[in-house]
């Protein structure tokens, strides 16, 4: 594709160079450009991509996008000013792959907790129901290929995220399901992808290192929104929002006079799609739901009350785009477990182990409220903070740890390049009560934790959920809680079964002997 084809939808692009080359790829990464690829040379937290222009065209850069004007008149390549090097990477990123947004039905999911759930049970539900469906999200990018992509970022650059789309469609996928991060939101990533439905799940304190307050916050999550009643594409948008949230209300509000559809969902009254007549158990929620006057029975292989609401979102965003309803509310019976999302690592034992992603202040009390409502004889959780993130959550995760568990392990997360005690200390602020110890080493604490636990007992390991590794410094060292959590419990098993060996065997030692002394005595009669 030439140059000026990806340029002329560019307002107040400024090009200059003599010729108008072939572009075969898009690059971000001057350290991935191969030939006859167009650079993006991106101003980043850390990192300035006009630093790397010059081992771009080295590598075979054919052309360079700024927000600056060419510093170097020895670059000879074509050079395109932008006012936003961003956003024209994403005008530019949909025009490179044929717009395949427009061709797919996108469902795209954000919030600060549900994001990755509710994605998965939507991807679930509509291949169930026989709409090839592809995946974009924190755990993996499903682009119905022989092989699944590492996630290596909730919402990946426009450039990979466009790329994904089109590859996608050539699978044979007819609709995608995207988790769409408030970063990618602010950094404009999605601004030209084409919604069909848009879902909140809920809103609550996090990336305030990002995004400094919550209205600001909220406001990067309401792009969304504005890109589903501004979609002159697809012009039946819907927008899926709960109902029970404080900024989901707030949301309903702003749409109110938009041109998009809202449906709403929850537990309270009037939400369009209502959950009633709730009963959860240890490996499943049974529940009716209330869809305008006709009403469902229905169960989820989930533990968890938050996965009701999760749920509730995947059908109405299914709904909304046509599929079946009473089909699909048979269908949550079929639901996956969710890698690293109150994901069991015990069955099969007189207590139970759960690992989970909760690593905000409020995803931790809303999973511990859930296991509460298990009746566990005790609560002992094993958390911690990650490194270089949000400081004013620290205290508060340990807050709502010492309000909500019998007793808590707190241990390192994933440092990055602080000190990890620094990181628990901040944690220990927060924590009111005694009922709690510090353990520096995760793989330590999680083995005390597993240590401590008697029948009737649930340990919630939080934090990293589905993650396989540690950022320790700059390294990433291989660990999952998951393996780390099950190797504990194996060797636990272990140690007990030979403790009951050990038992019998002296038991049968007494026995063998009290019967020798038995029989010696009738020999001793009997002369």
């Amino acid at each position: 594709m030439k140059l000026s084809e990806l340029t002329k939808q560019i307002k107040q692009a400024e090009c200059t160079g003599d010729s108008d080359p072939d572009v075969k790829g898009l690059c971000y990464d001057s350290r991935k450009v191969g030939s006859g690829d167009l650079f993006f040379a991106l101003k980043g937290e850390k990192y300035d991509g006009l630093d790397y222009v010059e081992s771009a065209i080295n590598s075979g850069a054919v052309a360079v996008v700024a927000e600056t004007e060419n510093p170097n008149s020895d670059h000879a390549v074509p050079w395109v000013k932008v006012p936003n090097g961003r956003e024209a990477m994403s005008v530019m990123s949909d025009v490179f792959n044929n717009s395949p947004s427009e061709e797919l039905t996108i469902i795209g999911v954000t919030g600060t907790n549900g994001k990755t759930t509710t994605s998965y049970m939507i991807h679930r539900l509509l291949d169930l129901g026989h709409r090839r469906s592809g995946l974009i999200g924190t755990i993996k990018y499903d682009i119905k290929s022989d092989n699944e992509i590492e996630a290596n970022r909730t919402t990946p650059e426009a450039i990979d995220l466009q790329n994904y789309l089109s590859q996608m469609i050539s699978n044979g996928c007819c609709s995608a399901v995207m988790e769409v991060s408030s970063h990618a939101l602010s950094q404009s990533r999605t601004s030209h992808v084409h919604y069909d439905v848009g879902v909140f799940t809920n809103l609550s304190h996090d990336h305030l290192d990002y995004h400094g307050n919550m209205d600001r916050y909220f406001n990067a999550k309401k792009i969304l929104f504005d890109q589903l009643s501004n979609n002159e594409v697809k012009n039946k948008s819907v927008a899926v929002i709960n109902s029970d949230d404080d900024w989901g209300r707030k949301l309903v509000d702003y749409l109110s006079n938009k041109k998009v559809k809202t449906v709403t969902y929850g537990l309270a009254n009037g939400a369009d799609y209502r959950a009633v007549d709730l009963r959860l158990t240890k490996t499943s929620i049974e529940f009716a739901i209330e869809v305008g006057s006709r009403k469902f029975k229905s169960s989820i292989p989930l533990v968890g009350r938050f996965n009701i609401y999760n749920a509730l979102a995947a059908l109405a965003s299914c709904a909304a785009v046509g599929s079946n309803v009473r089909e699909t509310v048979n269908n949550l019976k079929q639901l996956p477990q969710i890698p690293g999302r109150l994901e069991s690592v015990s069955s099969g034992r007189a207590f139970e182990v759960f690992v989970d992603y909760a690593h905000t202040p409020d995803a931790l009390e809303k999973t511990l409220l859930s296991i509460k409502e298990l009746d566990p004889r005790r609560i002992i959780l094993v958390f911690g903070c990650g490194g270089e993130r949000d400081l004013e959550k620290r205290a508060k995760m340990g807050d709502v740890a010492s309000r909500f568990s019998n007793y808590s392990i707190i241990t390192s997360d994933n440092p990055r390049s602080e000190d990890p005690m620094e990181i628990i200390k901040g944690i220990e602020t927060g924590f009111g009560g005694s009922h709690y110890e510090i353990l520096e080493d995760r793989r330590e604490a999680i083995a005390k934790g597993v240590s401590y636990l008697a029948p009737g007992d649930v340990l919630l390991i939080a934090g990293k959920g589905h993650e396989d590794y540690q950022m320790v410094g700059k390294d990433r060292l291989e660990f999952d809680d998951r393996l780390v959590a099950r190797q504990m419990l194996n060797d636990r098993d272990h140690v007990r079964h030979e403790m009951v060996r050990e038992s019998r065997r002296l038991r049968e030692e007494q026995e063998a002997e009290r019967k020798n002394k038995f029989h010696d005595g009738e020999e001793v009669g009997r002369n």
